[in-house]
């Protein structure tokens, strides 16, 4: 059970282990859709997704160190770096830059997977927020995979869409169930799987294939900027602070939002609207390539958090002087 207190939003004790269903939905409609071959290919996939699943409910029953959880997410995705080559073998001429040596690739791999699993689980703060945003993510990838023909993939996220509405049924305000880190590091780390593979792969169609995408890491960037921007300001705006960047604190987008006096379930649909967006508009300007692209991205996303940030000012300030005007009044 996850028990309210702190800077947790939630009221009442409410079970955290909806990983566990939603880890056995995704396994379950893999069985039964994926033809067999591919399950074979995919072992080493599964082997990650289980390595994260153990160490998710471990840490949902028995709170483990982060360096625990840092060595899970380690081992998996070097699982997926040597075992199934899915990897970022270049900046696909972002900043000019094509090549990148094996070293580096793996590196930035290795980064990469760990920045996007951890942003993914530090999104999960709110009454189907973290649900939402991985159906919109899985549902673009998974359009996508199918369009270019690596059916297997838009298997695997077409599993977890599935899995992921089930769940969001339980967990829409007000929420009956978590999913915990079993689930957070579970979806987060397939995300940053799918998030790598769909990079990589689009870079290398041919120029003439109609589903190709000019922008692969705007757009890849684009479809999971909530985590990963939200991740980014919170952490600058804790070393502004000079505090540590992994101590708790309600600056997330969904804390400032709330203190707008949106709902649980209004501010994860204005979250919803801003990610569709945001998608949207990095699909209109895929022509401009990643170079123009990637900044206008973090540029809008800057933009947004700023307002934002104005807004939650102006609002305390108004609450500030109602308070004094009636003080002066008794």
């Amino acid at each position: 059970m996850d028990k309210p207190g702190g800077r947790k939003i939630h009221t009442g004790d409410t079970p955290s282990m909806g990983g566990i269903a939603i880890f056995s939905g995704v396994m379950l409609a893999i069985a039964i859709w994926m033809p067999f071959p591919h399950i074979q290919k995919f072992k080493f996939l599964f082997g990650a997704m289980g390595v994260m699943f153990l160490v998710g409910l471990r840490d949902d029953l028995v709170p483990v160190r982060p360096l625990v959880k840092l060595a899970a997410q380690l081992l998996a995705s070097t699982m997926i770096i040597f075992l199934l080559d899915i990897r970022l073998s270049s900046l696909y001429n972002l900043f000019t830059i094509d090549q990148l040596p094996y070293i580096i690739s793996v590196t930035l791999t290795l980064f990469t997977f760990i920045v996007i699993t951890n942003s993914y689980n530090l999104i999960d703060g709110l009454d189907g927020l973290a649900s939402s945003i991985g159906i919109i993510a899985f549902f673009f990838f998974g359009i996508y995979f199918f369009l270019v023909g690596i059916v297997q993939y838009s298997i695997i996220c077409f599993s977890f869409i599935g899995a992921l509405i089930a769940f969001l049924n339980f967990n829409w305000q007000p929420s009956r169930i978590f999913m915990g880190d079993t689930g957070a590091l579970l979806i987060g780390s397939v995300l940053s799987v799918i998030t790598i593979k769909f990079i990589d792969y689009n870079f290398h169609l041919p120029l003439d294939n109609q589903f190709r995408i000019e922008s692969s890491v705007g757009v890849g960037i684009a479809v999971i900027i909530i985590p990963l921007f939200d991740t980014l300001r919170v952490f600058i705006s804790r070393a502004l602070k000079k505090k540590s960047p992994f101590s708790p604190d309600k600056t997330h987008i969904h804390h400032l939002l709330m203190r707008l006096g949106f709902s649980h379930s209004g501010t994860t649909l204005i979250i919803i609207a801003v990610n569709i967006g945001i998608i949207l508009l990095a699909l209109a300007l895929d022509f401009l390539g990643d170079n123009l692209l990637v900044p206008i991205v973090i540029a809008t996303c800057v933009i947004l958090s700023v307002s934002l940030d104005q807004l939650v000012k102006e609002s305390v300030a108004r609450k500030k002087q109602k308070i004094s005007k009636r003080f002066r009044r008794d």
